[in-house]
């Protein structure tokens, strides 16, 4: 009696014993999944960051309103530069007046798609601004990038363009410019990129907006 008790006993234990036996590639297969996971989740936040980073701005046109971030850690000279008209109401009754696409544009080898706008009739500029080249900058001519007009390198004032679509020839060492020094990339849009495209897209006498599509101001979101 007491062996056999002592046998139903084993055969019990036996039965409720966890299997404590696992592959030797689960641990490491979970792992791999968690360093995946979390180098994912990693990027999208250094992402997400990258694309805030500077001062946001929303520009309030006659065909809509778009928000941007300004560069002012890459690019401080440029958007400091910009700031300075936004906050001195130098764009306020400003205008698009440019539109540049492959319609416009027969004599040009290097074709590009951008709009271009100016400061208020009648507002003093603050002078001219040394250029601040992508090479340096690491910032690029992509779609949405807001850069600055120019003639020469160092010449660039208060007029400034928006890219649509990617421009690569803009960039240092593109052909757009003959002196091959590109121009000042110093923020993107980052909201409402279909009011650039809506001014890009209309009525023009060649280049010139016909008729110019006002700004009529343009505000601070953040500091």
């Amino acid at each position: 009696m007491g062996r056999d008790r002592m046998q139903r006993n084993q055969m019990r234990r036996n039965q409720i014993r966890p299997n404590r036996r696992r592959s030797p590639n689960l641990g490491r297969s979970v792992a791999l999944i968690i360093g995946v996971a979390s180098a994912a989740l990693t990027a999208g936040c250094a992402s997400a960051q990258e694309s805030l980073v500077g001062v946001r701005v929303a520009m309030h046109t006659e065909a809509g309103v778009f928000e941007l971030v300004l560069d002012t850690v890459r690019a401080p000279i440029t958007a400091t530069n910009f700031l300075r008209y936004v906050d001195a109401g130098g764009y306020s009754d400003g205008y698009f007046h440019r539109t540049v696409r492959d319609d416009n544009q027969p004599t040009d080898s290097v074709k590009i798609d951008v709009v271009q706008g100016s400061r208020a009739r009648g507002f003093e500029g603050f002078g001219r601004i040394p250029l601040e080249r992508t090479s340096l900058t690491g910032l690029r001519h992509e779609d949405g990038a807001i850069s600055m007009a120019r003639g020469g390198p160092d010449t660039a004032s208060s007029d400034f363009f928006i890219c649509v679509g990617p421009q690569p020839e803009l960039d240092f060492g593109g052909a757009r410019n003959p002196d091959g020094q590109g121009f000042a990339v110093f923020g993107e849009v980052v909201s409402g990129m279909e009011v650039v495209r809506r001014i890009h897209e209309a009525d023009a006498e060649g280049q010139r907006l016909t008729p110019p599509i006002a700004i009529l101001f343009m505000e601070r979101i953040t500091r």
